[in-house]
């Protein structure tokens, strides 16, 4: 579907502001990078041939004894067992003698005196999940060949934490400042446009559900239900949503006596129509101005609200949380780097972006 020239002219803007198209496209690269998580990071084949057949474990449930193993358990693919029954097509050896068997299966690729074809697997790229416990020794301890970004207290590795949890942080900041701005910017169009006792009744609502003690709230309904990610979303929509109503209601208090808004209401449009057709678009500008604060808060409340340890479930991947372990142990600076940067790079990515958003709704400014 072709842009409206007025869509055109805003594209070309925006791609003129060298600083926000840059910032989008890796910004977008590194977010669909994370949307992938389970191929890049995970302790789970990506693909597996097992007797001629192919199985593909990071997107199904495959028991032990699908692999010729004893149990109905998932299969353990980290184990040096379950690697040799895939490996050497299934022999009983493996469980006496993995290592030994698999080379002598190398050699010959018999089993019970038949020729079969040895089987492979093909790892991610980082051979562990953000639950995966590695065998370190002490821990956290220092980036190496196998744990890029070294592990945290517990022996898990920092690089898949980071990645699973960019992309929690990013998709739980999209959903809110999306959710938050709609029902902001509609809350605020309704006390702009027709003011007198309907915005009086609402600017008192307001004053009212804004000295609510949010954090307070939170805690509470976590001891009562527990956490959870949805749980988190909700709570955060729910305080956060007049963050956009002042501006937006600004806006439309000075737009509504304007001539065009006259001129509409006496050929008979309809208010709705009056409001998000005719007066957003001239309100977006002041809008867009606020939604780099918006998404940024919310990234990092999420971080705060994990550093305090009332945010993501203790076993969600969790910046805060690398924050909280990077505090703790000041003798692994590695994680206090891996916290830093991370945050850095997204916080900064986000506003550019939305400064060059703005910029590109803005009709006074014109890029060349």
């Amino acid at each position: 579907m072709a842009l409206s020239p007025l869509n055109q002219r805003r594209w070309r803007n925006f791609r003129a502001n060298r600083r926000a198209f840059w910032s989008l496209i890796l910004f977008g690269t590194l977010f669909i990078l994370s949307l992938f998580a389970e191929v890049i990071a995970n302790d789970k084949p990506i693909v597996a041939k097992y007797r001629g057949e192919y199985f593909f474990p990071v997107y199904r449930f495959y028991p032990e004894t699908a692999f010729g193993g004893d149990f109905r358990t998932e299969a353990l693919y980290r184990d040096p067992s379950v690697q040799c029954l895939i490996v050497t097509g299934g022999r009983e050896e493996c469980w006496d003698t993995p290592e030994d068997t698999m080379a002598e299966a190398e050699k010959t690729g018999m089993v019970a005196g038949e020729k079969i074809e040895r089987g492979w697997m093909l790892w991610p790229p980082i051979p562990y999940h953000y639950r995966t416990i590695n065998n370190v020794g002490a821990a956290p301890s220092a980036p190496d060949g196998k744990h890029w970004l070294g592990t945290d207290d517990t022996a898990r590795d920092v690089a898949a934490r980071v990645i699973y949890g960019f992309r929690i942080s990013v998709m739980f900041a999209l959903i809110v400042t999306l959710v938050s701005s709609v029902i902001g910017v509609a809350a605020g169009a309704v006390q702009g446009y027709f003011g007198g006792r309907v915005d009086l009744i609402f600017q008192r609502m307001l004053e009212i559900w804004s000295s609510t003690p949010s954090l307070y709230v939170i805690i509470i309904l976590f001891a009562i239900l527990g956490r959870s990610f949805w749980l988190l979303v909700g709570v955060t929509i729910l305080f956060g949503w007049p963050a956009l109503t002042g501006v937006v209601r600004a806006e439309f208090l000075r737009a509504r006596n304007f001539e065009y808004v006259r001129a509409a209401r006496a050929l008979g449009v309809s208010d709705r129509v009056i409001m998000f057709r005719h007066i957003l678009p001239n309100a977006m500008v002041a809008t867009l101005t606020m939604l780099p604060f918006v998404i940024t808060g919310a990234i990092s409340g999420l971080a705060t609200l994990d550093y305090l340890g009332y945010g993501l479930p203790s076993s969600a991947p969790s910046l805060g949380e690398l924050a909280l372990q990077a505090k703790q142990h000041l003798n692994a600076p590695w994680l206090a780097f891996t916290a830093f940067f991370t945050f850095a790079t997204m916080l900064s990515l986000l506003v550019f972006i939305f400064e060059g958003i703005r910029d590109a709704f803005d009709p006074r400014k014109v890029f060349r």
